[in-house]
């Protein structure tokens, strides 16, 4: 069998290593998240996107990820693609929602785009937290790809709470960084 593996940087394993802090707050959830964000851009190991999964009764970090879509060549190596890969893997599960164990949120620093979201309710995750909005990645160049406009009631439907707008303008001001130093703008060919 052949394997095919997604290499981490080596700053976010050692910024994983160790970590049993409580993140209590949603604001400091969310600060671990755009701080990921921003060591990928000043560490040049990939997009400006960062994403954490917390158990949600302990506020304990599970996963941590990080866009890795250049480094990797990989369209699907977004920080939520690979936060769920690492906390699946950790927990040898594909369900983070199973019966038995704890409800899990995922943290990130910019809303879902459209295969991220589609993504979720496979996941098990039962809680979404978000900092920019769909509109600030968009404003920067990026495509979020086709998401219904009422997707935060989908989700909600689907048994996942959802809060959007914790620590905006920050999470907003990493992605206009990532811009104004000429970050690449990765975007699939569109018809």
């Amino acid at each position: 069998m052949t394997t095919i593996a997604i290499e981490l940087p080596a700053w976010l394993s050692d910024f994983m290593a160790g970590d049993d802090k409580i993140y209590a707050e949603p604001e400091s959830r969310m600060q671990l998240a755009i701080n990921l964000a921003r060591q990928n851009i000043e560490q040049q190991t990939g997009g400006p996107f960062g994403a954490a999964i917390f158990d949600m009764e302990k506020h304990s970090l599970l996963a941590a990820g990080v866009n890795l879509v250049l480094p990797s060549n990989c369209s699907m190596a977004h920080a939520e693609m690979v936060a769920i890969s690492i906390a699946q893997k950790k927990l040898a599960t594909f369900d983070l929602g199973a019966k038995e164990s704890p409800r899990y949120e995922l943290v990130t620093s910019t809303e879902p785009c459209a295969m991220c979201f589609g993504a979720l309710p496979w996941s098990g995750i039962r809680h979404l937290s978000c900092g920019a909005r769909d509109e600030d990645a968009r404003a920067i160049g990026f495509d979020e790809g086709p998401k219904m406009a009422n997707w935060k009631e989908v989700l909600e439907e689907r048994g996942i709470s959802v809060e959007t707008d914790i620590c905006r303008d920050e999470a907003a001001a990493v992605l206009k960084a990532y811009a104004i130093n000429s970050g690449a703008i990765y975007n699939g060919r569109r018809a």
